[in-house]
Formats: C-alpha cells, sequence, structure tokens
C-alpha cells in the first residue's frame, strides 16, 4: 500500500478545516465564563464567596479604567451556577442521535449545522440576556444541542476519510483545535471584556462561526468517492486501506455494541478523563483566586497556559503514536493503553501536588499546567479507540461514550462547590483527591480490557460468522 503524501491532501485539508472549527466551537463554548465576570454587577456574585486567609494577598496592579457601558444583571452565584451548566443539558441530548444521524445523512452537513447553529444562538446571548434569565438558560442549552452532534460527527466522517495507520495523526490534528480554541479565547474574551464591552465577545465569535461554515459547505465531503478535487492516487489509498474494515449492513448492531467490554473500557476512561479536565475548567480560577489569592481573570494567559501545553500535547503524540504503529510495529492496542496510562495517571499525580504546594502560586500553575499537559496523551489513547474497534459505527460508539462523558460536566463542579464552602485548603485536597482518584480508575479500567482490533460485530457479514 503505497501512502500518499500529506502536503496538500484533501484528508489533512480536512483536518486543518476540523481544526478550525473546533476551535470555534470551544470558543463559542468558553467565551460565557469569561464574559459573566463583567455582566453581573460587582457586588451580587461576592456575597457567597469566602476568601481563604492562609495564603497573603499579592500587591494589586493599578486597574486601568475600563469599558463599562455594558448592560449589568443582578444574577446570583446560584443562578450563575444554572447559566454555565446549562449547556450540558442540551449536550448530553444530541450525542448518541447525533451519532445516529452522522451514520445516515453524513457527518458534513451535521457538523456544519451544528456548528452554525452554536454561532448563531451565540449572536443571540445578548439579546437573551436582556430578555431575562430564562432565555439565557435556553439559549445557552440550545447552543449545547448544536454542539453535542459535532464529535460524533466528525468520528464518523474520520471512519471514511482516515487510513487506519494515519488515525491518531489526523483526529489529533483535527481534535487539538477545541484545546487552541480555549487557549486563544480566554485571554481575547477578558481583552474583549476589557477594552470594548461584552456583548462583542459573542458578537465576534459568532460571526467568524458563520463564516467557517460557508468555508465547510464549499470544500469538504462526506467521503473520498464524492469528493471534487482529490487525486486519484489519494482515493485509491483511503479506499484499499479501509477496504476490511467497514460493515456494510444498514442495521446498527446495538446489542452485540452495548454488551462489548471494549466500549465500556471506553466509556469509564472517557468519564474518569473529564471529571477531572471539567472540574479544573470550571474552578481553577476559584482555587486561584479564593485560596491562592492570585485574580487568574486579570491573568487571562496565566489560565490559558495549560491548555496551550494540553494542545502541544495532543499534537505531538498523535504523531508519536502513529510512528510508533506503523515504524516500530507496537500494535494499536499497546499504543492505545499506554498513552491512556500516560494521559490519566500523570494528571492524577500533579493534581494532588498541586493541593500540598502551600501559597507557592508559580508552583500551582506549573503543575495544573503539567496535569493537564500530559492529559494531551489521552486524545491518542481510548480516545479514538472507537475507530479501532468499529470504523462504521464510531460516531454512534462516541456518542455512548460522550453522554457518559458529559456527566461530570454536570455534577464535578456542583459537588466540588458543595465541598468548598469555608474555601480552607483542606477542602481543596478533598477535591484534588477526588479527582485524582476517578483518574486512577480509568486508567486501571482501560488499561484491563480495551482492545485495538476491529470487533466482529462491526464488521459486514457478522451475523454469518457467530456459531
Amino acid at each position: 500500500l503505497v501512502s500518499v503524501p500529506a502536503c496538500c491532501s484533501a484528508r489533512y485539508n480536512l483536518a486543518l478545516l476540523a481544526c478550525l472549527g473546533f476551535f470555534l466551537l470551544y470558543a463559542l463554548r468558553v467565551n460565557l465564563s469569561v464574559a459573566l465576570v463583567d455582566m453581573v454587577e460587582p457586588n451580587t456574585s461576592l456575597a457567597k464567596n469566602v476568601t481563604s486567609n492562609v495564603c497573603p494577598e499579592h500587591s494589586s496592579t493599578i486597574n486601568v479604567p475600563r469599558n463599562t457601558t455594558g448592560e449589568k444583571y443582578s444574577w446570583d452565584a446560584d443562578t450563575q451556577g444554572w447559566i454555565l451548566g446549562s449547556f450540558f443539558y442540551g449536550y448530553i441530548i444530541t450525542q448518541i442521535p447525533g451519532g445516529y444521524l452522522a451514520s445516515k445523512i453524513g457527518g458534513k452537513l451535521l457538523l456544519g449545522f451544528g456548528i452554525f447553529g452554536t454561532s448563531v444562538f451565540t449572536l443571540l446571548t445578548p439579546l437573551a440576556a436582556n430578555l431575562g434569565v430564562g432565555y439565557l438558560i435556553a439559549v445557552r442549552a440550545l447552543e449545547g444541542l448544536g454542539e453535542g452532534v459535532t464529535f460524533p460527527a466528525m468520528h464518523s466522517m474520520w471512519s471514511s476519510w482516515a487510513p487506519p495507520l494515519e488515525r491518531s495523526k489526523l483526529l489529533s490534528i483535527s481534535y487539538a483545535g477545541a484545546q487552541l480554541g480555549t487557549v486563544v479565547s480566554l485571554p481575547l474574551s477578558g481583552l474583549i471584556c476589557y477594552y470594548m464591552n461584552w456583548v462583542y465577545v459573542f458578537y465576534i465569535f459568532g460571526a467568524l462561526g458563520v463564516l467557517w461554515w460557508f468555508f465547510w459547505m464549499c470544500l469538504v465531503s462526506d467521503t473520498p468517492e464524492t469528493h471534487r478535487s482529490i487525486s486519484h492516487a489519494e482515493r485509491e489509498y483511503i479506499l484499499s486501506s479501509l477496504k476490511d474494515q467497514l460493515s456494510t449492513q444498514k442495521s446498527v448492531p446495538w446489542r452485540p455494541m452495548l454488551e462489548s467490554l471494549p466500549l465500556w473500557a471506553i466509556v469509564v476512561a472517557h468519564f474518569s478523563y473529564n471529571w477531572t479536565f471539567y472540574t479544573l475548567l470550571t474552578l481553577l480560577p476559584t482555587y486561584m483566586k479564593e485560596i491562592l489569592r492570585f485574580d487568574a481573570q486579570e491573568n487571562g494567559f496565566l489560565s490559558a497556559l495549560p491548555y496551550f501545553g494540553c494542545w502541544l500535547c495532543i499534537i505531538l503524540s498523535g504523531q508519536i503514536a502513529d510512528y510508533l504503529r506503523e515504524k516500530q510495529s507496537f500494535s494499536t492496542v499497546c499504543v492505545r493503553k499506554c498513552f491512556t496510562l500516560i494521559g490519566m495517571i500523570g494528571p492524577a499525580v500533579f493534581l494532588v501536588a498541586a493541593g500540598f504546594i502551600g501559597c507557592n502560586y508559580a508552583l500551582a500553575v506549573a503543575f495544573v499546567t503539567i496535569s493537564t499537559t500530559l492529559g494531551g496523551f489521552c486524545t491518542s489513547g481510548y480516545s479514538i479507540n472507537h475507530l479501532d474497534i468499529a470504523p462504521s459505527y464510531a460516531g454512534i460508539l462516541l456518542g455512548i461514550t460522550n453522554s457518559f462523558a458529559t456527566i461530570p460536566g454536570m455534577v464535578g463542579p456542583v459537588i466540588a462547590k458543595n465541598l468548598t464552602h469555608n474555601n480552607t485548603v483542606g477542602e481543596w485536597q478533598m477535591v484534588f483527591y477526588i479527582a485524582a482518584s476517578i483518574n486512577l480508575f480509568g486508567a486501571i479500567f482501560f488499561a484491563l480490557f480495551a482492545s485495538g482490533e476491529v470487533q466482529d460485530w462491526a464488521v459486514s457479514g457478522y451475523h454469518l460468522h457467530r456459531n
């Protein structure tokens, strides 16, 4: 099988466009947590937060007078929690339907309209906030519905586009956009709020999302067969590399799928990883501000640093994973298990360490950054294992595992908030312990039960061979 050069190829163009799409998706997802600080009247949120007196105050910089033209709302801490959580309630609903629909109508339309819809609702956010908190929560939940289909749709597209030995590379490029979106939009949203007005956070990112949609609809196709400008050599290369891996049967083998232990191994790993990821994403600024007395909001670059590390790690580990499989002939399952172990045990160790360093905030930032960075290994671990075990149903499998993996986004921060009522260091150590032990369990479970082979039920003719 002669491989086709990557430069300017249709599959790498797809990866880059997808990368931009996920960049915008995450920018649209996290911009609210930055803008919210400016949307709320200063005195309403402070009533509930007890600042710990363990650490000394850092000398505060003199604040430049900032733009204060934006509308202010008097939402208390609980209301803010509901506003931030509402996204996940929409997000969890469309995971499995998203995977199923992608296998029927193709990932291109689904992913395109998922991001287009999310962008439109983002543009409506300032209007919804003016109408009242119920409207804002509804708009965020609708954004979640739109984003819910995107990952299953992308997995579904890669099942027709990614040659098995280039899977880690292609998928890590496309999904790394998500981390980069977090990296860029956290500080950028802060700057927009600072110099302009919080409404522009939603207008700018929303407009970019709509612009991306036009390019996506023009340049991308669902399969190599239907692509307008793909070279003959590349089309043949992709199709021949996938010929024994795809199923032609129309019905989805739900029962053997749900009884499959390798699938549950991915579910457990995905759930555990997201527990730590979401707990950090939502609560890190609070921890830095309340315990370390260090304002991460003022220093948006430091709160973005962990995600920048994660982005680098995703790109590099994707290259390394495929190199090990292709050149060093490591088995797929060995690479997936090793990368998952590094990507889950590493973060657990550094997360617990972050709770024990006293008031050294430089070390705290370093530990949290290393913790999140190592998590990037998981993208070439459990994260694309769906495509190894059942390429034809990868979108549906991702829908299943991502449904479970959205639960931590809904309950993790709530539990953590309840454990840290007094904001003592001990309470926060407890939060870190819980996250680390969940991570450890997920890593071990995956290492025991994961598989790297296409499962019997995922190949056509499966019904004939059952004895």
